[in-house]
């Protein structure tokens, strides 16, 4: 099966935009097209999310043949890409996997180690909606918000609902299967050294990449780089889309 993607500009400069966990490639269009007047660019909905196809299989060793096999239904030898968290993540795997297939990656805000588990309250949030019940998207943000207090949030949940049916809502991702595998998404993506030219780029407010963690990420990477924009947290992308389109077209080019 093919990863649902979405296609902007035209030319042999190839880019790949992966989003995170709960995401969709919507979260980067905005930023896709400013790509798009240099590269020919593909945003993808990754495995489970988005309009892809939904599978009971949610590893990074999948969702990196994902990306290759679509690179091959395209027939692109060889590209740059962009991976948010869990994009980030499947990326550093396909590094691992099938680096020729990789001239540049940047990962957005995450490193390849395992984390412990953080989205708890937001499973709980989503799977406690009663959708048979909730007639309009403003009464699943009121309900959904008695548990999250960060409208943000809410509102990033919230574009994955969609109408199944007049008067029905349904999750676009794959709910029970993401919140099954959430010890592979937050796992480790393996040791192996990878020798792509790769750009971390950090939120000086998330605790994604930590400091101490550097070094770590370095010595895996020995062609990487770790810059920090200032002042924003993990959704670094949609904070401060000027500053990370700077950085992330510097080192691309």
């Amino acid at each position: 099966m093919i990863l649902n993607y979405k296609e902007y500009g035209e030319g042999e400069k190839v880019l790949f935009i992966a989003h995170g966990l709960f995401g969709s490639l919507d979260n980067w269009a905005t930023l896709g097209r400013r790509f798009a007047d240099e590269w020919r660019v593909i945003l993808v909905d990754q495995r489970n999310h988005g309009q892809s196809f939904h599978d009971p299989v949610m590893d990074y060793d999948a969702m990196a043949g994902d990306l290759i096999a679509l690179m091959d239904e395209l027939k692109i030898k060889k590209a740059q890409f962009i991976g948010h968290s869990m994009g980030g993540k499947t990326l550093m795997r396909m590094a691992m996997i099938s680096p020729e297939r990789i001239e540049k990656m940047i990962i957005a805000d995450i490193g390849p180690q395992a984390y412990p588990p953080h989205h708890d309250i937001i499973l709980e949030a989503m799977k406690s909606l009663n959708l048979e019940k909730l007639s309009s998207r403003s009464a699943a943000e009121d309900e959904i918000s008695l548990m999250i207090s960060d409208r943000g949030v809410v509102l990033f949940l919230l574009k994955n609902l969609h109408w199944v049916e007049t008067g029905k809502l349904g999750w676009r991702m794959n709910l029970p299967v993401l919140d099954g595998n959430m010890d592979n998404i937050l796992g480790s993506v393996g040791s192996d050294v990878v020798q792509v030219p790769t750009l971390f780029i950090r939120g000086g407010r998330s605790g994604y990449i930590k400091d101490e963690d550097i070094m770590d990420i370095q010595m895996q990477f020995p062609q990487s780089e770790v810059l920090t924009i200032p002042g924003v947290g993990h959704w670094l992308h949609a904070e401060a889309p000027e500053e990370f389109y700077r950085l992330a077209s510097d080192f691309l080019n």
